[in-house]
């Protein structure tokens, strides 16, 4: 079963920003998650609960943060925190 998905506000303002296509491509990774949240790689740590999933956007190597509600045992939503490219400011901005 799919979960419902959320997104968070800082979610929302980066998407919005990104053109259509990539949006779409986006959006696909999304519903591939939802089918599926245990695709994603659990972090460790002070990102503990943070689930990152990786494709490809642009031919350049995006990541999807997300978390699941209320928890990974039982899912019910799926809340997107961050997409952006793989490099260290993309895990200090989630921290934030």
């Amino acid at each position: 079963m799919p979960l419902r998905v959320l997104a968070v506000p800082s979610f929302t303002r980066v998407f919005k920003k990104l053109h259509e296509e990539d949006q779409k491509t986006i959006q696909k990774a999304i519903a591939t998650v939802a089918q599926d949240p245990a695709q994603g790689q659990e972090k460790k740590g002070d990102l503990a609960g943070l689930f990152v999933c990786k494709f490809k956007l642009n031919n350049q190597e995006t990541l999807l943060g997300y978390r699941l509600q209320p928890s990974k045992a039982a899912p019910e939503q799926l809340v997107l925190i961050a997409v952006g490219p793989p490099h260290e400011n993309f895990y200090t901005a989630i921290k934030r």
